[in-house]
């Protein structure tokens, strides 16, 4: 199903019943990261999850010289009138890597729509970038990669653009260990050359304009927040979560979980186990 919000259309689909969470995934992928997450959350919430703008079946808009039309809250802003068409003003959170920078815009902009906010395996932009050292540099190479000036990135990923595939999604463990077939030949298929470039401009925005709208806002998160990420993910062995998110927000909890970057998919039960229980 699509919504035209924000001059776009944002592609999601629904499920279960109760008050409103809305889900967000992450790069490379589309909003089937969260196929073994809904059934658990689906008994108890309406359950959406959404494609960002670039991704999956959502429209790729022109991007612009300083990459505003990808910026986290340009991407926040998308997903707020998706909820709000849908007649939801308020709701939960719940994002991986690229959904989850998305939804801590979202909780600085719109405070008293957010309700709660869980945030998986990601520190805030801003941190990663002003204390880059060898091994968060190594770690987080594809940021620098994805954010070169057009086209070298396209190019270079539209060359051989499954292998580029299974490497991202499985630079910590085996793709096959925690992805279907069918998954990632949806994730492949769905990451076309309109996907490429606007996720590339979704790097670049990143580096640019968002550095630029989180230093003009001053402001930690106000609501409840939960972060998780993975004893053995790149944000696990790179930094301590948990300390860095207390400097952003007022109300915070977290917990390592068993697994690497792609927890909702490596380890789908105790995601929904955690996030069941801080929703309570």
């Amino acid at each position: 199903m699509k919504i035209f919000v924000n001059n776009i259309n944002i592609s999601y689909s629904i499920a279960g019943k109760g008050f409103p969470i809305l889900l967000l995934h992450g790069y490379p992928q589309t909003k089937i990261m969260w196929r073994k997450i809904i059934p658990f959350l689906s008994s108890k919430f309406t359950v959406i999850s959404a494609d960002l703008r670039g991704y999956g079946d959502s429209d790729k808009p022109k991007s612009n010289r300083n990459h505003s039309a990808y910026s986290k809250k340009e991407m926040a802003k998308d997903q707020i009138l998706l909820m709000r068409k849908l007649g939801y003003n308020q709701f939960y959170c719940v994002g991986h890597d690229r959904g989850a920078r998305v939804f801590h815009r979202a909780a600085l902009d719109y405070p008293n729509i957010v309700k709660k906010l869980i945030l998986i395996d990601i520190v805030p932009t801003t941190y990663i970038y002003n204390n880059l050292n060898k091994n968060i540099s190594e770690s987080f190479f594809h940021w620098f990669f994805l954010s070169q000036k057009e086209p070298l990135p396209e190019n270079l990923i539209n060359g051989n653009k499954k292998f580029y595939m299974n490497s991202m999604l499985g630079r910590l463990s085996n793709v096959n260990s925690f992805l279907e077939r069918k998954a990632l030949e949806t994730y492949i298929k769905k990451f076309t050359k309109n996907s490429v470039h606007a996720s590339c401009e979704d790097y670049r925005a990143a580096s640019t304009i968002d550095l630029i709208h989180d230093k003009l806002d001053k402001n930690k998160v106000e609501c409840p927040t939960l972060v998780l990420w993975g004893k053995s993910s790149l944000v696990g062995k790179n930094f301590q979560p948990l300390a860095i998110w207390e400097k952003f927000a007022k109300n915070i909890e977290g917990k390592a979980i068993n697994g690497g970057h792609y927890l909702p998919e490596e380890n789908p039960l105790e995601v929904a186990n955690q996030i069941l229980s801080f929703l309570k």
